[in-house]
């Protein structure tokens, strides 16, 4: 298994209860391959680089994960057909420098991160003030 790391952006006009789906949905293309999800970090609502599908905003979600380099494929698929995903990366950590960055990427983020639910609604409300 190895390391890996994925910023999703989702669809700013999605509902609350639509964007928890969504990574819910997204969390399930990784588990149902055979993936461990390790930790997640919630960055809310943000200001993209340039438009997007007319959108100038974006949800953007990091999710830290170990999954066997072959399912990576599958994943990235069904990221693609996903209509409410806007953009997507993947990144591979593969040497012992990488991993260690990884590793120390998943401690600051337990630190920081309460529990998914509760800062994504906390990060949309800010938003939506």
């Amino acid at each position: 298994m190895r390391h890996y790391e994925n910023l999703i952006i989702v669809k700013p006009t999605l509902t609350e209860e639509e964007i928890k789906n969504t990574l819910a949905i997204v969390e399930e293309f990784i588990t149902s391959n055979g993936g461990e999800i390790i930790a997640r970090d919630p960055m809310g609502m943000k200001k993209l680089a340039y438009p997007i599908e007319k959108n100038a905003r974006g949800y953007f979600y990091v999710i830290y994960y170990k999954v066997a380099p072959s399912a990576i494929s599958e994943i990235e698929r069904r990221f693609r057909i996903n209509e409410e995903i806007l953009r997507f990366v993947t990144m591979k950590y593969d040497t012992k420098r990488e991993i260690k960055a990884w590793n120390d990427m998943v401690e600051k983020t337990k630190k920081v991160t309460p529990t998914p639910a509760a800062v994504v609604a906390e990060k949309i409300e800010e938003v939506a003030s």
